[in-house]
């Protein structure tokens, strides 16, 4: 006898609690201004426009360090999403979500490059990451930055990163 299939609503909930747990986990996300937004497995993260953000008042252009951060975040989180995303389909996390607690620990960056492609405006930021490899020890990715026009881009980025090591499941 096959097992019933969760309801779509269950689904949704457990992967929206799961992506919060993950964001809540990082306290500078909060202080930027970063969000995300979930459509299926696909990320994109939003940076929030704040006056804080201005690194140059007299054009005025978002600070190329936040604009790195941005980037930069925006790829750790799309590795700890693909990370749990494959316990969240094997039901290893429940319908209640992920406890912060529980958090598994993330990717350590090894290298980073960023390309400034034009200043960033004073207005929202969006970004999205593709791992272009992932294995147990070692990740690429690569990430772009707009602002009004998703193929006019403002920055785009490379990093290589350290992966933690899995979870044994018979830890638990």
């Amino acid at each position: 006898m096959r097992k019933q299939p969760e309801p779509v609503q269950i689904v949704k909930e457990r992967r929206d609690k799961t992506l919060a747990a993950l964001v809540e986990g990082i306290p500078y996300l909060q202080f930027l201004g970063i969000e995300f937004e979930r459509h299926g497995d696909e990320l994109t993260a939003i940076l929030r426009y704040d006056d804080k953000l201005i690194g140059n008042p007299i054009l005025p252009a978002l600070h190329g360090g936040v604009t790195a951060a941005f980037l930069e975040t925006t790829a750790i989180i799309e590795l700890g999403w693909q990370r749990l995303w494959r316990e969240m389909e094997s039901g290893r996390i429940t319908a209640e979500g992920l406890d912060p607690a529980d958090l598994p620990r993330m990717p350590k960056t090894i290298d980073f490059t960023v390309d400034y492609l034009r200043s960033g405006l004073p207005r929202d930021a969006y970004a999205r990451a593709r791992v272009t490899r992932s294995g147990r020890r070692y990740a690429s990715v690569h990430v772009e930055a707009w602002q009004d026009n998703r193929s006019r881009l403002y920055a785009q980025a490379t990093g290589h990163f350290m992966m933690p090591p899995e979870a044994d499941p018979s830890d638990g």
